[in-house]
């Protein structure tokens, strides 16, 4: 059973996807947060393993709440849902720590699917939207790369780059030439040394350090 915890300053909106979630018989909807703080406290209370999060709540933004809700040992996922689909406070959110995003009127399989992705511990990485995204606000920011970077191997350099251009591990492994398990070995050791929670995040540093730059192929 997958737990979520709804957070959404509309009643209606809470209302629809309870709905839509209610019919899933994998999925309970544990909680509901009309702004940031209470979506802080009922991550906490409840436990839940996904919390929905809109980014733009009164009191406590989305993207505050995210950095608090999965600053923590087995803390919650958070898939943040948003009205556009190009928009700086879901650049933020993932950079702090969101997995992923979607779009509020995004049809249901993509909403249940996107919350077994996450729960399972995976991204909801779309390349073309999210490399859209990230290319269009990392490079407006003045970023000093990290000092871990300088911990990776060239080989594991060579797969964040290609991770931060949207490939997946078996296009990685393709175009390395090494098998599956390799990639995902290469990316474990990535997000440990550089303290990252999952593939978005190395993509926004990625971009944010100047590895890879905007419209790289």
């Amino acid at each position: 059973m997958i737990r979520v915890l709804l957070a959404d300053d509309q009643a209606l909106v809470r209302a629809g996807f309870r709905m839509i979630l209610k019919a899933e018989p994998e999925v309970e909807v544990v909680g509901e947060a009309s702004d940031g703080t209470e979506a802080v406290a009922l991550a906490g209370e409840l436990a839940p393993d996904v919390v929905l999060m809109d980014v733009r709540m009164p009191v406590m933004d989305g993207i505050e709440a995210t950095r608090r809700i999965v600053d923590g040992e087995n803390a919650p996922r958070v898939l943040v849902l948003t009205t556009f689909d190009l928009d700086e406070y879901v650049y933020e959110a993932l950079r702090a720590g969101a997995s992923g995003f979607l779009l509020k009127d995004a049809p249901e399989d993509q909403l249940i699917a996107g919350i077994r992705i996450v729960s399972d511990g995976g991204s909801l990485f779309a390349p073309a939207v999210t490399r859209r995204l990230i290319e269009r606000f990392a490079g407006s920011r003045d970023t000093r790369p990290p000092a871990a970077l300088d911990e990776l191997t060239p080989r594991e350099l060579e797969v964040l780059r290609l991770i931060a251009r949207g490939l997946s591990n078996a296009e990685i492994a393709a175009s390395l030439v090494v098998s599956e398990h390799t990639v995902k070995t290469h990316t474990a050791h990535i997000l440990r040394k550089l303290d990252l929670r999952d593939r978005v995040q190395a993509v926004v540093l990625a971009y944010e350090s100047r590895l890879v730059q905007p419209g790289e192929g």
